[in-house]
């Protein structure tokens, strides 16, 4: 019996109230538009069905992969062969215990979360608000944008280890970093929850900063089309939009990827791209960065195979 045959046995006697589904497309699911299909998609509704259903993975090697918005991923067109948990029913955002403080589930998008926070009188998000992903993947990799993220606001992160089981951080055991923190090294590690400290403000004053750097992302970048964000991270001393920009490659297309005339950080989708056709012209533009300025140009988009 295949490892989905047994874990499609296990799911019905186990978690038979849990949404489970066979060869799920996953263009559907991320935000570049790209990817076959995944052989199996799970959908945990808690914490608790979360570590039951990676612990099984793991055993049957379905080389499970947790999928938050799908904003920052890059998937075979040819699909793959494992199973894909997909975090979107574990999106609950509430008050912590302490004093100015939110929890927040991994699946909960940090939009849905800037808001709760706002709604409250809190704070200290109004960067994340146009940020499309997850918490869990914001987490990760200590997402950013317009001088915030979210490394300046966690207090603690509830993560589970397969080999080592659920545990609880604090944000300097975190090792956060630009786009960086413990987890980046650890992809088998999963986000759970996150509690962030914020401050006290008014709701109107915080409504109008979200709104006012919306209105920046709108106008800068290239939000009508289908893509991962910023497709490179940024190099020390320098922005990777404008090395791409000096080095002529704003429009640069192959088949239908195309570096984004609008903002040259943005790899789009102009409609009918495949996943070649995205990794070729990114690696057209780091081997024309690199010959042009000497800079090397690291990825900030995950290829998953």
């Amino acid at each position: 019996m295949s490892w989905y045959e047994e874990l499609d046995v296990w799911t019905a006697d186990y978690l038979p109230d849990m949404a489970y589904e066979k060869d799920v497309p996953l263009r559907r699911y991320t935000s570049f538009r790209i990817g076959g299909a995944a052989r199996r998609m799970a959908f945990p509704r808690s914490g608790e069905e979360l570590v039951l259903l990676v612990s099984r993975a793991l055993e049957l090697g379905a080389r499970p992969f947790v999928l938050g918005n799908g904003t920052n991923v890059l998937f075979p067109d040819e699909g793959v062969e494992r199973l894909v948990i997909n975090t979107r029913e574990m999106n609950r955002v509430c008050r912590g215990e302490n004093e100015n403080e939110i929890i927040a589930e991994c699946g909960a998008s940090m939009a849905n979360m800037a808001v709760f926070a706002q709604k409250e009188g809190l704070s200290g998000l109004e960067f994340a608000h146009g940020i499309p992903g997850s918490v869990g993947g914001g987490v990760t990799m200590n997402a950013g944008a317009y001088g915030g993220e979210l490394a300046q606001v966690i207090e603690s992160v509830t993560v589970l280890f397969p080999d080592e089981g659920v545990r609880t951080l604090n944000a300097g055991e975190m090792a956060f970093s630009y786009r960086h923190s413990l987890l980046t090294e650890r992809p088998e590690a999963v986000v759970l929850r996150a509690a962030f400290r914020l401050q006290p403000g008014k709701p109107e004053e915080i409504r109008k900063k979200m709104d006012e750097l919306m209105a920046r992302r709108k106008a800068s970048q290239p939000l009508e089309y289908p893509s991962a964000g910023s497709t490179f991270k940024r190099p020390e001393g320098y922005y990777a939009a404008a090395l791409i920009d000096q080095c002529g490659l704003k429009g640069l297309t192959v088949g239908g990827a195309q570096v984004s005339e609008k903002h040259a950080g943005f790899v789009i989708n102009r409609g009918s791209a495949a996943c070649a056709d995205v990794t070729a012209l990114m690696a057209e533009i780091q081997r024309r960065v690199k010959a042009q300025t000497g800079v090397e140009l690291e990825p900030e988009v995950r290829v998953i195979k």
